[in-house]
Parts: C-alpha cells; sequence; structure tokens
C-alpha cells in the first residue's frame, strides 16, 4: 500500500519583473527580482523538508519570451535543486512562448539537454512518471496558441475574431476531454496541469504582463472525475475553484510566488502542496512571506500643516520593506504646502523599500456649485452657497448668515 504522494504545485514565476526595484548590488540584479527568486528558494526549502515526490510547475517561467541569459541561469539553479528532490514537470505557459513559432520555447533547454528528471509539457499529452512514493499519470495541458489548435481545422471564409475564438474554444475543449479518457484507463492517481484561464476565475493583475489573447476553458470540463488534482496556472491570484462542491477534484490556481503590483496589494503569495491518493487529493495553500506592497491614504484638505498630517500616518504605518505609494487628497490651499522632499524623506526613514508614487488628488469646487450666474445674487445667498462648497455644517451656515445679514444690513 502506497503512501500519499507529496506534490509541490507552483506557477508564474515571472522572472525578470523589475517594477518597483532598485539595483542589489551584490548580485547587479533589481531588487525585485531577487524577490522572485528568494521565494522560489523558500519554497524548494520547504519542498526539501517535505520530502516531496512530484514538482509540477503550472507554466511562466519568465516576464518575458525572450529572458536574458542571467535570468535563465538563475531559473535553471533552481529547477537543477527541485530535479535533485523529485521528478519536474515543466508546463509552458503563454510567456514561455517564442513570437515565431519555429524557434523553441524559453524552457525548451531542459528537453534538448536531457536533463534527468525533468519533463516538458509543451503537447496536449499524458505520461506516468514514477515516484518515490508510486507512479502518477499527469497530463499537459500547455498555453493554447492558435497555430496548434487550428491546425487542422478549415475555418469559414472571413472568419471574425470571435468565430476564431469560439472555434478555439471548441478545439480546446476537445483536446481537455481527450486526454480525461486517456487518463481513465490508469490505475493510479492522475493530475492535470494546464496554463490557462477558467470560467469563474477570480482574476490578479496578470492583465498587466498578458501576452496574447485569451481562450476561457468552462470549469465544468475540468470538473471531471478522471482528475484526482487540477494543476493551474496563468492567474495570478490563489484559488480552488471547486471549494465546497462534493465530489469534485480540486481545481486550483497556485498564484504567482510574488505581487506584481499594487493590483496584488492584498492577495497571499505562494504555493500549494498536495497529498494525492487515487480518487483523494489532500491540499494546502503554503504562504510565503513576500515583499509587503501598502497604500497610504491621506486626508489634507482643511488643514492647516498638510505635510505634518501625512508624516503622522506614515509614522503610525509598519512600511519596513514595503513597496508603497502616497494618495493624498488635498484642496487648493493644502495641496501650496505639502512638502513632497520631506515625505520622501520620511518614508525612506520608516525603511520603505521603494516609493513608488506621491499623488495628489486636489478637490477643486466646481463653479456649478455656486450656481450658474452667481453675480446677480444678493450677498447673502451668495455667502450662503459658498459655505455649502466648503462643506460647512448647515445649523453653522445659519448662524453664519444671521451675523453677516447684521453686517450686510449697517452697509446700507
Amino acid at each position: 500500500m502506497y503512501e500519499p504522494i507529496r506534490v509541490l504545485h507552483f506557477a508564474d514565476v515571472h522572472i525578470g519583473m523589475e517594477n518597483y526595484g532598485r539595483t542589489d548590488p551584490r548580485t547587479g540584479l533589481s531588487s525585485r527580482v531577487v524577490d522572485f527568486l528568494r521565494r522560489m528558494d523558500e519554497m524548494i526549502e520547504y519542498a526539501h523538508a517535505g520530502e516531496v515526490d512530484l514538482v509540477i510547475f503550472a507554466g511562466d517561467a519568465f516576464k518575458s519570451r525572450n529572458p536574458t541569459p542571467t535570468f535563465q541561469r538563475e531559473f535553471a539553479w533552481r529547477v537543477r535543486d527541485l530535479a535533485t528532490l523529485a521528478p519536474v514537470v515543466l508546463l509552458v505557459g503563454n510567456h514561455d512562448l517564442p513570437s515565431i513559432e519555429a524557434r523553441a520555447s524559453s524552457i525548451e533547454i531542459y528537453e534538448t539537454l536531457d536533463v534527468p528528471n525533468t519533463y516538458l509539457g509543451r503537447d496536449y499529452t499524458t505520461r506516468v512518471i514514477e515516484t518515490r512514493r508510486g507512479p502518477v499519470l499527469v497530463a499537459t495541458a500547455p498555453y493554447p496558441v492558435r497555430t496548434h489548435l487550428l491546425r487542422d481545422v478549415e475555418l469559414p471564409h472571413r472568419s471574425t475574431i470571435a468565430e476564431i475564438d469560439a472555434v478555439m474554444g471548441d478545439q480546446l475543449d476537445q483536446k481537455l476531454q481527450d486526454l480525461a479518457r486517456l487518463a481513465d484507463v490508469h490505475d493510479m492517481p492522475r493530475i492535470l496541469t494546464g496554463h490557462f484561464s477558467v470560467s469563474g476565475a477570480t482574476l490578479g493583475s496578470e492583465r498587466s504582463v498578458m501576452l496574447g489573447r485569451d481562450i476561457t476553458v468552462l470549469l465544468s470540463t475540468l470538473d471531471d472525475p478522471a482528475w484526482d488534482y487540477v494543476a493551474l496556472g496563468h492567474i495570478h491570484k490563489h484559488q480552488c475553484l471547486t471549494l465546497g462542491r462534493a465530489g469534485a477534484p480540486p481545481v486550483v490556481y497556485s498564484g504567482s510566488l510574488e505581487r506584481i503590483d499594487f493590483g496584488e496589494e492584498g492577495d497571499a503569495k505562494g504555493f500549494v502542496w498536495v497529498e494525492l491518493e487515487r480518487g483523494r487529493a489532500q491540499w494546502q495553500f503554503v504562504e510565503l512571506g513576500c515583499r509587503p506592497f501598502v497604500t497610504l491614504r491621506v486626508d489634507v484638505r482643511r488643514r492647516s500643516d498638510p505635510t505634518a498630517a501625512v508624516l503622522e500616518e506614515i509614522e503610525r504605518s509598519d512600511l519596513r520593506e514595503a513597496v508603497v505609494r502616497v494618495i493624498i487628497k488635498a484642496d487648493p490651499e493644502a495641496d501650496l504646502l505639502l512638502q513632497d522632499r520631506v515625505i520622501h524623506a520620511a518614508l525612506y526613514g520608516a525603511g520603505v523599500s521603494h516609493v513608488a508614487v506621491i499623488q495628489r488628488d486636489i478637490e477643486r469646487p466646481a463653479r456649478m456649485r455656486l450656481g450658474p450666474s452667481p453675480e446677480g445674487l444678493p450677498p447673502d445667498e451668495l455667502l450662503a452657497r459658498y459655505l455649502a462648497s466648503k462643506d460647512v455644517p448647515s445649523q453653522r451656515i445659519e448662524l453664519l448668515l444671521d451675523h453677516a445679514r447684521q453686517l450686510f444690513g449697517a452697509d446700507e
């Protein structure tokens, strides 16, 4: 009787993301690239301690399709470390694909060099992989490419983009169903790994780094008893799409290993650890301590010292090693008094890693709040409209108008 097979599932490493970083003098790399590499190192330490049996990388090793040799080297070192622990399946994602079909993908080198214990997932196929705790059937579904999906399909003349996308969706759905039929004849644990969007998934910041046009797979296509676990990449937000559905295999996006921008400010980042048996998969999300992204929102309207108000907010916040943006809501008077240089100094004094932006949202009361033609209005009504435009409470407006009318009357 085999023990449950221990599977590491991760995706969307995107080595080469350099936004909000600075050059690390020790490595010559952007501090943000170092962040992503450190998350991989922490994950590998966990896999080693947990005696991993199988590693599933669900696509997107690099930010771009043409990574620098340095980025390729850094990723290769870590693939080597994983391959010494267990077999590694490397799925081809959209960022791994070349811009021209005849060229090799950025991760194809592992197959070309026949790197031990690594398996390239560039085709829609199944393979049985032997692990120390028994065999696993792994089906691979790389990022859907138009030329591959439509190779044997005759499209109607002058098809629209929408019509072509619909045909591609049908072809991808058919390939996934074929994989399920191939898997169903094997009496062993089964995993499908894919790199695409699934209906109902919550999107993250992958839209900011997207390459190509997406085809969406129906969740019902993946919710198949042929699979014990479905390991997905492409969407950066970790989620299980079949959570709480009795009898359904876990259909899980591991999410990206690090935050990419402020769109992921509140998202947990990490990988998935799975204990796999035929007919059962127990999984847990393992969160990594990644770079904090923090937004400070400060309202300094009608503050006599708006810079001091921003400094107070900085002092109250834990900003150590964070990428920070400051959004200041100000009126024109406060805007003139704000000192960006002082705010920058306070942020870096608080241990901030990088100041993304100090953004000022200036409130400029619209002339329409005083009425379309205020020139002909009596003084007390003009004053009333002005006070209302400044959001003065109505009771105080009445009190001020009473005193003002006495002054107006004394002038007559």
